[in-house]
């Protein structure tokens, strides 16, 4: 291999530092990645949109404020994974006790069966498209989803999930060929109307839609699982970051193509299903293509995150129950974490085939998520303040910062839970 020219040689000792750190890097690098991705799942596409085709671009800031919001949080759980070797529901066990780890545990899963519900309804949504029956996509769904977890290591498992994630790049290219005006993408990010209310309740929405309480126990069980520990914390950060732009992006392109074809003045018509989607801004598109590479986008963004809810949810119930809970086990040796998987992933979809109004179901998941918030991200920040070793425990300004961010969330998403309850009633 060529060097720079004048770059003096690397000693031995240097090339083993060198190749070691790259070989740590390497592998930290998948759970930041797939649990971002998995972020953006169906419900967070149909709320994006639902911004641009309302409100243009006057919530496009938000989507890139989100992006420090969302490592802040989520940096913290990399934290306490690395730190403490344990799960979230058992660390939650050890420091406050059993009966609060069964309450936390408790609202996991209702999140995680919720969640699944909506990238379920995705999936059919998608195969509605294209005339194919509800069952058939339920069966073919549910069935890779349980084949993938049963047959594979966690390696194998974050590989199909971040091969899956990677779909959800196409929505950059349906970005692109909406072709958006970079004049009016500027403006939206003055006369923000802040003094309207549906507009606060979209503010509200994509919070909910960004930060999920399913996301700090996956990441954080999933670190543990994979045996990372404290010396990789430098390069979990970098995967978290990254996998926080990521996410952020995809979002900024799903409402910018919705902007840029539906958005032309404030209030505009909701989407709020994946056909509404779909039949609104693929003519713009080409009806064949912009169709095809927008369900490609859908499929990545519904199977990514029913993989990361659905192992969140056995993977939480193992920390607090006590059975043996990883994906290095064989489903012998860890009967009950791949039954609990199951039954997740089968009843999620046992559910969507059942229930005819999908619209409804999606919006009572989302409103679930948002009333969720204030206990999930208050264990998050106990936990970083009382079960963390002092040199890595919150502590002074940035505690401070951390507390504010929770606190802003957890009290946005309960306004747009509570705004959506009393305008239902």
């Amino acid at each position: 291999m060529n060097k720079p020219m004048g770059a003096p040689p690397l000693h031995p000792g240097e090339r083993r530092i060198f190749a070691t750190r790259w070989k740590l890097m390497v592998s930290v690098f998948g759970p930041g990645l797939v649990v971002m991705l998995a972020d953006t799942d169906v419900g967070s596409i149909i709320t994006a949109a639902q911004s641009g085709a309302q409100w243009s671009y006057h919530l496009l800031p938000l989507q890139l404020l989100l992006i420090p919001i969302l490592y802040i949080v989520q940096e913290l759980t990399v934290r306490l994974g690395l730190i403490t070797g344990r799960g979230h529901g058992e660390l939650i066990r050890d420091t406050f006790g059993q009966g609060w780890a069964w309450l936390s545990v408790s609202t996991l899963v209702v999140a995680c069966v919720g969640a699944l519900l909506t990238e379920f309804s995705g999936m059919v949504s998608v195969g509605r498209l294209y005339g194919v029956p509800a069952a058939f996509s339920l069966t073919l769904a549910a069935g890779f989803l349980i084949v993938v977890v049963w047959t594979g290591s966690y390696r194998r498992v974050e590989r199909v999930a971040m091969l899956m994630g990677a779909f959800e790049l196409a929505f950059f290219w349906v970005a692109l060929r909406a072709h958006p005006n970079p004049d009016a993408a500027l403006a939206g990010f003055s006369n923000l109307p802040l003094g309207n209310s549906g507009y606060l309740y979209l503010v509200a929405a994509n919070i909910g839609a960004v930060i999920m309480p399913w996301m700090v126990f996956y990441q954080q069980s999933a670190i543990a699982d994979k045996g990372l520990r404290a010396n990789a914390l430098r390069y979990a950060r970098i995967d978290t970051a990254v996998g926080a732009v990521i996410t952020q992006l995809i979002m900024a392109a799903v409402l910018v193509a919705a902007a840029a074809t539906l958005g032309t003045h404030p209030g505009g018509a909701p989407l709020d299903t994946v056909e509404e989607i779909s039949e609104a801004i693929t003519p713009y598109l080409g009806e064949g293509p912009g169709r095809l590479v927008f369900s490609i986008g859908i499929l990545g963004a519904g199977m990514v995150a029913a993989i990361v809810v659905s192992l969140a949810a056995a993977w939480g119930l193992g920390e607090v129950a006590g059975y043996r809970r990883s994906l290095q086990d064989s489903p012998q040796r860890a009967p009950w974490f791949y039954a609990v998987y199951s039954l997740v992933v089968g009843a999620g979809a046992v559910v969507v085939g059942l229930v005819n109004d999908l619209v409804a179901l999606s919006v009572a998941v989302e409103v679930m998520n948002a009333l969720l918030l204030p206990l999930v991200l208050g264990f998050l920040f106990m936990l970083g303040r009382r079960a963390l070793p002092e040199p890595y425990r919150l502590r002074g300004l940035y505690a401070w910062i951390v507390g504010s961010v929770i606190v802003l969330t957890s009290c946005l998403g309960l306004f747009g839970g509570l705004s959506w309850i009393g305008g239902a009633g």
